[in-house]
């Protein structure tokens, strides 16, 4: 089992200094290595079908309305179920938030928890960011909440840079499309997310 995360927004505070409203946090989970393949292979071949370089990104916030229907009309086929949770920031009270490094972990706790029932001997690929300490803290602290001696739904942590993996690529268009489903106020947001409504198993907005 292969399973990506990335976000949207930012898990700062400070909305009145350009925070973003809303933080998403996306686990794009794949039961079958050689569904995770193709789909790779599919998002590189469409680079090419619509003329990018090779070493370009797919990233839901910075490419055209276009550039997001082709993509996830081109993903949409392949064997891959989602998670999500979608924070809103006005909500949170509470010291533990302003960190913004305990801020994700905890995000990221949410959602493992609600995916908890679908994992077993993951390989977890996050986008590399942030210092080798956080990313040690992170694998530790997510195995630590995900694994006991009867169970263990983590196997690994892996830190890979987003611009070269494809499939970290559909986490952060994934959690790019809920971010803005939940808003509504923006442009085409239900109609992103029906394109890939059958692979959502379910979608947290917190707190209620």
């Amino acid at each position: 089992m292969l399973i990506f995360i990335d976000e949207s927004g930012d898990p700062g505070l400070k909305m009145d200094q350009g925070s973003s409203e809303y933080f998403a946090v996306s686990l794009v989970i794949f039961e079958d290595e050689e569904e995770a393949i193709a789909c790779d292979q599919r998002i590189t071949l469409l680079r090419r079908e619509i003329g990018w370089s090779a070493d370009s990104e797919f990233h839901f916030r910075r490419n055209s309305h276009h550039a997001r229907e082709r993509f996830l009309k081109a993903v949409e086929p392949y064997s891959f179920f989602y998670y999500g949770i979608v924070i809103n920031k006005a909500k949170l009270y509470g010291d533990g938030f302003k960190n913004k490094e305990s801020f994700y972990k905890y995000a990221c706790r949410l959602v493992f928890e609600n995916a908890k029932d679908k994992l077993h001997d993951a390989t977890v690929i996050i986008d590399h960011s942030g210092s080798n300490d956080f990313r040690h803290q992170l694998s530790s602290y997510l195995k630590k909440y995900m694994n006991d001696d009867q169970h263990r739904l983590i196997k690994k942590v892996k830190m890979q840079n987003s611009k070269s993996n494809n499939l970290l690529q559909l986490a952060d268009y994934v959690a790019g499309v809920i971010n803005r489903s939940v808003q509504r106020q923006k442009n085409k947001a239900d109609g992103f997310r029906k394109i890939i409504a059958h692979r959502e198993i379910f979608v947290q907005v917190w707190p209620k």
